[in-house]
């Protein structure tokens, strides 16, 4: 009995355990926090997957370069080798490295006939490479790869940074219709209540009331999708940010400007970051090309060894070294580099014309963007307008609705017209603000980022 006492005690605590730690996840998992736009942008550019693989594209090209610094260093290499063999030649050519010839190895049957002759050779080699043009190009080349991945890492933190401020901005259109929506709600349950009171009293109908719990009901679920909202702005935030989802942010609300700069720039900068990591990549051809042209020219390299030989597996007994200048030209390789550099040539020409589409493509989108901005700075003015209108209009309504001079419908098709401005108003201020944020990444050179 004790011990069955002892086992329900171990049980119940065990369970409580496992209660605390499930209330400890969920508390973690919709957890609150506070975040700054600058924060936001600071966190991403630092923990964003996107820009960590550019980083990483960024250290295989310098990686790339560095191999390139043996067209100056010398190649060492140092091997032993243990042979043994009954051939005439090669066993009185391991005699002679050795350096053990005597008068008796000139016998003829001893040449003709050698027994098995051990060798054992360590040998030093050094290649030294003097002049190879081509390769010099090459790591031209390869040194003006490593300036495209920077970049491409440089445009990817920006496009990133914009994701975020895009991101940022949707939370706060999430709260901005929570906001609505919650006014909305307390309107439309004070309208029920003044219905309910009608109804009681005798002085409307039943469907009346109906339509005015309908409202309620309404925009009681509106109110929860955009509680949603705000849940899916955060995790796509916590995402962009690399952090885990499950965190509801409260944020800083971004100040509107409706203002265009005086010094608004009307063409698309030379000096962006994918422009000039395309610019890199035609310079890195033509340096590719002038490496394949450099090809038909010769090659200098000088080589050396030096070698101990002896016919003890651990002796050393007879040196020697070899050393000397190779001068070599290839002279014909069946068209392989002509070709090679038609080739390179098409590839270098398909850049060019690649940059050249991508600066008209992104010079007919800033113009785009120019009035897709003046359009939107034209709907928030109208829809402020449109906000005094209807709110005037619901004013009128629900005194003469108090009078019982108009119907439940009228005021609440008034009531659903002014939030639909409101919420209007907090798209239309979104777009401007989104609008203003793909200018500046239109628009962007190494000379002014900042956020």
């Amino acid at each position: 009995m004790l011990r069955l006492n002892r086992m329900k005690y171990l049980l119940n605590a065990f369970i409580g355990l496992c209660f605390l730690l499930f209330q400890q996840t969920v508390l973690a998992q919709d957890s609150t926090q506070q975040l700054t736009l600058s924060d936001a942008i600071a966190r991403a550019e630092a923990n964003n997957k996107a820009i960590q693989l550019a980083g990483i594209d960024e250290q295989i090209a310098q990686s790339n370069y560095k191999q390139t610094s043996a067209i100056f260093l010398p190649q060492v290499g140092v091997s032993y080798t243990a042979m043994s063999t009954n051939n005439p030649l090669n066993a009185f050519g391991f005699k002679l490295q050795q350096k053990t010839i005597t008068q008796a190895d000139f016998n003829p049957d001893l040449l003709n006939h050698p027994s098995g002759t051990p060798d054992f050779s360590t040998q030093l080699s050094v290649q030294q490479p003097l002049v190879n043009l081509d390769m010099l190009y090459m790591r031209k080349g390869a040194e003006k790869q490593t300036e495209l991945y920077q970049f491409k890492t440089k445009r990817t933190k920006e496009y990133i940074a914009f994701e975020v401020q895009k991101a940022y901005l949707q939370l706060q259109l999430a709260y901005d219709a929570v906001k609505v929506l919650q006014e909305a709600q307390q309107t439309a349950h004070a309208m029920y209540q003044l219905t309910q009171n009608y109804f009681n009293q005798g002085l409307v109908q039943k469907s009346d009331l109906l339509n005015a719990q309908v409202h309620e009901n309404m925009v009681t679920t509106q109110l929860a999708n955009a509680k949603s909202n705000i849940k899916n702005a955060s995790d796509y935030l916590s995402f962009l940010m690399g952090a885990p989802t499950g965190t509801t942010y409260t944020i800083d609300k971004v100040v509107f400007d409706n203002t265009l700069s005086g010094d608004s720039i009307t063409k698309v900068p030379e000096a962006r970051a994918d422009f000039m990591a395309m610019q890199k990549a035609i310079e890195a051809s033509n340096l590719m090309i002038k490496s394949s042209k450099m090809s038909y020219l010769p090659k200098l390299n000088a080589f050396g060894n030096y070698q101990l030989n002896d016919k003890s597996m651990f002796g050393f007994g007879a040196n020697a070294y070899l050393a000397g200048v190779q001068l070599s030209w290839n002279l014909f390789n069946g068209n392989r580099t002509k070709n090679t550099i038609v080739t390179q040539t098409l590839e270098r020409n398909k850049l060019q014309q690649q940059l050249s589409q991508q600066k008209e493509q992104s010079q007919l989108e800033l113009n785009k963007t120019y009035r897709d901005l003046h359009d939107a700075g034209y709907q928030i003015t109208q829809q402020q307008s449109a906000i005094q209108q209807a709110s005037e209009a619901l004013r009128i309504l629900q005194n003469r609705y108090e009078q019982g001079l108009v119907k439940t419908t009228d005021v609440l098709m008034a009531e659903t017209q002014l939030a639909q401005q409101k919420l209007g108003l907090a798209q239309a201020q979104f777009n401007y603000q989104t609008t203003q944020a793909y200018l500046q990444f239109l628009t962007q050179t190494s000379n002014n980022t900042k956020y």
